[in-house]
């Protein structure tokens, strides 16, 4: 079986297929470390996962973007608007090849939402093509390069400021 598994080609997912094995990588990351994560409906908007640890007492949300073979992800201008203290964004990168594991980036909706907004304004304000103003839109990016390194958590970092 293993070498059957070895030698298949690499896997390019539909977007939906994409969008829900990376909510079941984010859910199955979180109950390896303790906490119940149940994943929403899929007509659920702004939260994918509702997590909680075994007590009930810490509760939290998750929201999962998820991408293949890629480190950026396309957001909405609503972005800007989703600030909750206990609402975290888990951005995961599904590699085509599936003897690879995904990549985590993982930030508080807080940070992220200042840091989108904020970003998009100085794009802005900056100069397109041939110095041309650049035309405003509701689509908004994530690439982590952007972004201070104390800003985007690990699992183990997300699990501490759960159980603050």
């Amino acid at each position: 079986m293993e070498k059957e598994i070895n030698n298949l080609p690499n896997t390019k997912l539909s977007k939906q297929l994409s969008g829900i094995a990376g909510e079941y990588y984010v859910a199955a990351e979180l109950s390896r470390r303790g906490y119940l994560a149940a994943i929403t409906l899929r007509n659920s908007e702004g939260v994918d996962i509702l997590v909680s640890n075994s007590k009930g007492n810490k509760l939290f949300s998750i929201q999962v973007k998820t991408t293949q073979n890629k480190k950026k992800w396309i957001l909405s201008k609503k972005i800007e608007d989703e600030k909750a203290k206990n609402k975290f964004f888990v951005f995961v990168n599904i590699p085509e090849n599936i003897n690879l594991m995904p990549d985590y980036c993982i930030i508080n909706s807080e940070k992220l939402s200042e840091k989108i907004y904020n970003g998009h304004r100085n794009w802005l304000n900056g100069l397109g093509i041939n110095g041309k103003i650049r035309n405003d839109s509701d689509v908004r990016q994530f690439d982590p390069k952007y972004f201070d390194k104390e800003d985007l958590l690990s699992w183990d970092g997300l699990i501490q400021l759960i159980n603050e």
